[in-house]
């Protein structure tokens, strides 16, 4: 693969940036054409996608500053080396919870309810987002047989080793969240209790990375217990666990409330 995309002049277009500009384009209509039920104002989704961008670049770079904290103690000017890449999914993924609930609260909007529309919205950034890493070569896979694998050619890619079959993880999780999606609109309609959009997309997309991590090839990003689990894995471990809490007192919540209506 080659990372950039398109050549104008001068001006070049990478082909990870375009694919989360796709993402975000996708996030964005999905609010603008879904505004009237969801009850939210042109300017509200604006300041949303905003909200969301500051967070997910703000806590990808800290979750990335962690994996690795005694170098960039250390030296920190590294931290402004590579400044446009080199994320982590779950620290984009847990600050941006917390800075929306409490910009939900501000904005008296139901909560869950929200964060089921913004979990759609959400995971169109992450499917594209995935494919733009397959078409820089970050998160690569590991060495494989090549029936399977990908082959990346270009120097500033960051794929390692060049002119080897490797697993195609980054597409493996885009399908992963594509799939996702379409369950959260298959069941948008009739859902059972706000939040349970979100909490499908959680747990789904934990459970895929768990498994996909083992065949990922960046060992850099540091791992636990003894190289058992990679940081990623741990936390998506924290997160099916919580979210699995979750779906079920949000649920059992949701059925007391009917019960006593009844």
């Amino acid at each position: 693969m080659k990372p950039e995309l398109l050549h104008f002049g001068s001006y070049t277009v990478y082909g990870y940036g375009f694919a989360i500009f796709l993402g975000v384009l996708f996030a964005y209509l999905h609010f603008w054409w879904n505004r009237k039920s969801i009850g939210i104002s042109d300017d509200q989704i604006s300041t949303l996608i905003l909200l969301c961008g500051l967070s997910v670049f703000i806590g990808g770079k800290l979750f990335f500053y962690l994996e690795n904290p005694a170098m960039y103690l250390k030296n920190p000017a590294k931290m402004l080396d590579n400044i446009g890449d080199g994320f982590v999914f779950y620290g984009s993924f847990l600050l941006t919870i917390l800075v929306l609930y409490f910009w939900f609260k501000y904005q008296k909007l139901s909560f869950w309810s929200m964060m089921d529309e913004v979990g759609i919205a959400g995971a169109f950034v992450h499917a594209f987002g995935k494919i733009g890493c397959y078409l820089a070569g970050c998160c690569y896979g590991l060495v494989c047989n090549k029936n399977i694998g990908i082959v990346f050619t270009y120097p500033n890619c960051r794929a390692r080793p060049l002119n080897m079959p490797l697993y195609p993880v980054q597409l493996w999780d885009a399908a992963i969240v594509f799939t996702a999606i379409a369950l959260m609109y298959w069941k948008r309609k009739n859902k059972d209790f706000g939040g349970q959009l979100f909490f499908i997309y959680a747990i789904f997309y934990g459970i895929g990375r768990v498994v996909t991590e083992e065949f990922r090839g960046d060992v850099s990003r540091g791992f636990l217990f003894n190289g058992s689990l990679s940081h990623s894995q741990f936390i998506g471990i924290l997160v099916i666990l919580s979210s699995l809490l979750g779906y079920y007192w949000l649920g059992a919540k949701k059925s007391k409330s009917t019960a006593e209506v009844n």
